[in-house]
């Protein structure tokens, strides 16, 4: 798999070419490759400040950011890695508050591929080497990063030591490269994901977690006793009850009154009890119960949920709503019908990579649609018209992109456009929200 990138800045743009230009290794497993990159230009994976390393198959990106809001709350100097990116890869990483400049990522991206081309290395983890390489020559008091696919084979993997790593939501997703059949690893679906994600544990690190049906959580728990990482689970040794209300935390240090996030969803109040549960769980840095309240609802987390701004793109939609979700899998698909059931019936978009469920976003939505319109997933190999139809019983319609579909809606009714973080981009990018 490689990601789609493109930028406006021609020293980019050559970067991100050469990027292009990288095949996925085939047959090629582990972290070998990596951690020759990262000797090569000095090990920079070494001499980061604090990681707070987060894994999981829904909500890690949301935890990253609450993670950074609070600790940028507390006072503190934040670097974060995130993906995809979705408008710009710039996005994927921030250095000490701020996005990557032009100039920085074209050098950062050149002296990881000179570097390494002689190795076949991937998109993935050059980008992962430059990362580290930002990270590791400018000052921070901490440093968020998010996994990609996976954990145990996933190139942030080769970080040593860090002061807690966290497991957002379990759930399947990503088939095609998790669940590939491999000796001495669990044979059950759901168990499989835990393994892969619990393997970004460490020996002595504390690995705060969140609920999970069997057989996940057995291992999850396996998996990090065989590590030597002690074990911070929800329900066992902190416990969050979200409410309308707020966010009642405790743990055996005390109780803490949160408030709810300004992202939508119930799910959010989760994934910020988890950011604070890691930031409780570690001695690496400190931080207040006031910044917890701060962070929590200064964070932002684009795409999830997100209630579009007047712009090109909702200008074409008149007077109705438009929301954008980038998500792609069964867990997403009920998070979005959870937050979605007290408004009315909306038109559903959907633009999905052909590697996903249509049945992920299609069945939890069933009784909350008024139309189903599928577009392209730009720059992707995308699910066609005829493949959404057995989980409809409406009309699918094809239209050639997002603008000409919200030209031509029936009726009244608001609008969800889903399905695909790389259609959400695409969305972003057309109606001038880009992320910074």
């Amino acid at each position: 798999m490689k990601d789609f990138a493109i930028s406006e800045n021609p020293r980019v743009q050559a970067q991100l070419d050469r990027l292009g230009a990288l095949s996925l290794p085939q047959g090629r497993l582990g972290l070998d490759t990596v951690r020759t990159m990262c000797a090569r230009l000095g090990d920079p994976q070494r001499r980061l400040p604090p990681v707070f390393h987060v894994a999981g198959t829904n909500g890690k990106g949301s935890t990253c950011a609450y993670l950074r809001a609070i600790l940028e709350a507390q006072g503190l100097t934040v670097h974060s890695a995130t993906k995809p990116h979705l408008v710009r890869y710039n996005e994927r990483i921030r250095i000490a508050g701020q996005l990557v400049g032009d100039d920085h990522l074209a050098d950062l991206l050149g002296r990881v591929l000179d570097a390494s081309e002689d190795l076949g290395p991937s998109f993935f983890e050059v980008t992962t080497v430059a990362t580290f390489l930002a990270f590791a020559e400018t000052h921070a008091n901490a440093c968020v990063i998010e996994t990609g696919l996976g954990g145990r084979l996933d190139a942030t993997n080769v970080l040593e030591g860090p002061a807690v790593c966290g497991i957002a939501t379990l759930g399947i997703d990503h088939e095609a490269f998790l669940l590939v059949p491999e000796a001495g690893t669990p044979a059950e679906p759901l168990a499989r994901i835990a393994f892969e994600k619990a393997s970004i544990a460490k020996p002595g690190a504390p690995l705060v977690t969140q609920t999970y049906p069997e057989p996940a959580l057995s291992s999850v728990l396996q998996t990090a006793a065989r590590i030597g990482a002690p074990v911070v689970l929800r329900g066992r040794d902190w416990w969050a009850d979200v409410s309308a209300d707020g966010i009642a935390y405790r743990d055996t240090s005390g109780s803490l009154d949160l408030p709810l996030p300004i992202l939508p969803g119930v799910h959010q109040g989760d994934n910020a009890a988890l950011a604070v549960a890691m930031l409780r769980h570690q001695d690496a840095v400190q931080v207040s119960p006031e910044a917890m309240a701060q962070g929590i609802r200064a964070a932002r987390w684009p795409a999830r949920l997100q209630r579009l701004s007047d712009g090109p793109l909702t200008a074409l939609a008149g007077n109705r709503t438009v929301w954008l979700d980038g998500g792609h899998n069964p867990d997403a698909g009920l998070a979005i019908a959870r937050h979605l059931a007290p408004l009315p019936p909306m038109h559903l978009i959907m633009g999905m990579l052909s590697s996903k469920d249509p049945a992920a976003i299609l069945t939890p939505l069933a009784d909350r649609v008024l139309s189903v319109s599928i577009v392209p997933a730009p720059g992707h190999d995308a699910h066609r018209p005829e493949d959404f139809a057995p989980f409809t019983r409406l009309p699918v319609h094809s239209f050639a992109d997002v603008a000409q579909t919200l030209a031509a809606l029936p009726g009244d009714g608001d609008v969800l456009i889903a399905g695909s973080l790389y259609l959400a981009g695409d969305v972003l990018r057309r109606n001038g929200e880009v992320p910074d």
